[in-house]
C-alpha cells in the first residue's frame, strides 16, 4: 500500500519547529506613509525609521518615498473619525536581522502614526536585488519620458513661434 504523504500544515509546523530563531533573515518591510505631510516632514519619517533599523539589523537596500496614486482608498479610523487615503508616499526598506530585531522593528512600524498601511515580507537578497533593478530601471524610464516631453514642448513653442511669424 503506498505510504500516505504528509499533510500540507504538517509540514509546515515542521519546517517551524525546525527554524533556528537566533539566525538572522532578510525582511522587506515596505509602508505607506500620510500624504499630507511635507516633503521634509516625510523625509525626516523616512530616515528616522531607516535609523531605527539600523540600529539593530543591517540594512541590505531602501526605496526613497515616492508619492504615487493608491489603485483604491484605504482608510484608518482615528480619534477624529474616519481618514480616507487615495495617495501616498510609498518607500521600503530590505533589511537583515534576526527574529527578536525583526520584532522589534514591526513595533517601531506599527506605533508611527504617520504610517497608515505597512507590509513585512520574509524574502532573499535575489529577490531585493530584483526589486532594486526594477526601480532603477522605472526611475531611468520616467526621466526619459519627461526628458522626450521637454523635447516635445520646445519643438511646439518653436513651431508656433514660426506659424505666428
Amino acid at each position: 500500500m503506498a505510504r500516505k504523504q504528509k499533510e500540507p500544515l504538517e509540514e509546515a509546523v515542521e519546517n517551524v519547529a525546525d527554524t533556528d530563531y537566533s539566525e538572522s533573515q532578510i525582511y522587506e518591510l515596505g509602508f505607506h506613509i500620510d500624504p499630507e505631510l511635507s516633503q521634509n516632514d516625510v523625509k525626516q519619517l523616512y530616515q528616522a525609521l531607516k535609523s531605527a533599523v539600523a540600529e539593530v539589523s543591517t540594512i541590505i537596500a531602501t526605496g526613497e518615498p515616492e508619492k504615487l496614486q493608491l489603485a483604491y482608498t484605504i482608510y484608518r479610523m482615528e480619534h477624529e473619525g474616519r481618514h480616507d487615503f487615495s495617495s501616498s508616499f510609498f518607500a521600503w526598506i530590505a533589511y537583515e536581522a534576526t527574529v527578536d530585531n525583526h520584532t522589534a522593528i514591526l513595533k517601531t512600524a506599527r506605533e508611527e502614526s504617520r504610517i497608515f498601511r505597512f507590509i513585512d515580507i520574509l524574502t532573499n537578497k535575489e529577490a531585493v536585488e530584483h526589486a532594486v533593478e526594477q526601480r532603477d530601471l522605472r526611475m531611468r524610464t520616467q526621466e526619459k519620458t519627461e526628458d522626450a516631453q521637454k523635447v516635445s514642448e520646445a519643438e511646439l513653442n518653436a513651431a508656433l513661434e514660426q506659424t505666428a511669424a
